[in-house]
């Protein structure tokens, strides 16, 4: 009930909004200048950048939203949205191109929920991470487009299959109580993976990425981690929860409620409660990329099924668009909750890839290249830790609310300057106002200007 409320109220906050969005089949050329046309539109708030390329050689081209294209600002997290990963299921390819169009648009005719949204996170856009598929699917149309006709990328390589499985290594850590995030690549992975699987896992890396979704077709349905069974003899019904289970079942159920018939449940002859299924419980799914996001970086991917007809006609991309534009801002939104904050040395520089801990939570993250962490978790009471090699770690109690994001801060010491200024930094004060002053350089902190919240 408080989801369909929350609902409610969201969308009269875009009902005013009345954007230019285009409803129509977009190819790469189409594609392309869309993306372009949106940047000649709101220069000041997005940059075009590409990560790669496909295997015939065209651009995998994202479209990034900020305050301040091209700079990662501390404390201001990075989210994205992939497309088209499947090359026939071409719903998400068209409804992030809509997007695009729609928060330039929402923001020049100065939304305060999608100004304040652009303002406090940096959105990084990816409509179709399989344009050679696409192609293929394309030159059939919707009417004879097969089942399978362009799903692959053009070596017949399904992309969502091609990622190195981690999940086999989690499943045997998880016995022995060994690492529990950033498992390691094989040595030859790179061999083993497609062009455009290459540039993605890339692009994972270069970004600390907090939040994510992956767009698909051929069912409505909210899909989160693991993919992949743990019980190897079992295909089907059989719930791999992650140790992030509750706050993954909360994401999907977000993007379900604020769909427009999602959490109905009942959809392309499926039902799913709430509109929403752990992986694994529906099939089992190996080498993923959702499970790879969550395994590899400090990113939580859900896979978002969006249509019964993966290659929807020209005249139902309308229908689909409302049914989806506040789904799609309101799981943005999501980046911001939990905690986040900065890692510092003695000297106040900041502590690149310091582990967070939370205590009963089997799944660390880590800090950033500046020193700044997000980890999302849902309202509650929780020990969070911060480490380093060849420092003391810190602990701290932390109650989290329903709003925005919790700051909590950690000032690493190494053992050396331990010993005399343990008594001085008690870390129970680390995060009072006025140590936060001393401790965080002036640049670190964020724009006084920026005056933004998250509306709800």
């Amino acid at each position: 009930m408080a989801e369909r409320m929350r609902f409610l109220v969201n969308f009269f906050f875009l009902f005013e909004v009345t954007a230019s969005v285009n409803f129509y089949h977009h190819n790469y050329e189409d594609l392309v200048r869309a993306l372009y046309n949106v940047q000649n539109e709101c220069p000041y708030i997005t940059r075009i950048y590409s990560i790669g390329q496909s295997t015939q050689g065209r651009h995998l081209y994202v479209l990034e939203f900020s305050d301040n294209p091209g700079i990662h600002e501390p404390l201001e997290p990075e989210f994205k949205y992939v497309g088209n990963m499947h090359g026939n299921e071409v719903l998400g390819r068209e409804l992030l191109i809509q997007l695009s169009e729609f928060l330039c648009e929402a923001y020049r005719l100065g939304n305060d929920r999608i100004t304040s949204l652009i303002h406090s996170t940096r959105i990084h856009i990816l409509p179709s991470m399989n344009p050679d598929g696409y192609e293929v699917a394309a030159e059939q149309g919707p009417d004879a487009n097969g089942f399978l006709t362009g799903r692959n990328n053009i070596n017949e390589i399904d992309l969502n299959r091609n990622f190195p499985d981690l999940n086999t290594q989690i499943y045997y850590y998880e016995k022995i109580n060994g690492p529990n995030h950033h498992m390691p690549l094989p040595d030859n992975w790179k061999s083993q993976v497609e062009a455009e699987t290459l540039a993605t896992i890339r692009w994972m890396t270069s970004y600390n990425f907090v939040l994510s979704a992956n767009l698909h077709g051929g069912a409505v349905v909210a899909n989160y981690p693991y993919d992949k069974s743990r019980v190897r003899s079992a295909r089907y019904a059989s719930y791999s929860a992650t140790p992030d289970d509750t706050l993954f079942r909360k994401l999907a159920r977000t993007y379900s409620y604020a769909h427009g018939w999602m959490h109905q449940g009942w959809n392309c002859g499926d039902y799913f409660e709430d509109g929403i299924t752990n992986g694994a419980h529906w099939y089992s799914l190996s080498k993923g990329m959702q499970d790879f996001n969550y395994l590899y970086t400090n990113c939580f991917e859900i896979t978002l099924e969006l249509s019964c007809n993966k290659f929807p006609r020209q005249g139902d991309l309308e229908r689909e668009w409302y049914g989806n534009r506040d789904a799609l801002i309101s799981y943005i939104e999501e980046v911001h909750q939990g905690i986040k904050g900065m890692v510092l040395d003695e000297n106040n520089n900041g502590i690149p890839n310091a582990v967070i801990s939370v205590s009963g939570i089997n799944h660390d993250v880590t800090s950033g290249e500046m020193g700044d962490y997000f980890r999302l978790l849902l309202p509650g009471t929780y020990t969070v830790s911060a480490s380093a090699p060849e420092r003391k770690s810190q602990s701290v109690k932390v109650t989290v609310g329903p709003a925005e994001p919790l700051q909590v801060n950690f000032q690493l010491q190494t053992d050396k300057a331990l010993n005399v200024q343990e008594e001085k930094t008690p870390v129970k004060n680390l995060n009072s106002k006025a140590h936060l002053k001393k401790i965080i350089p002036r640049a670190l902190r964020k724009n006084p200007r920026d005056k933004s919240r998250i509306g709800n």
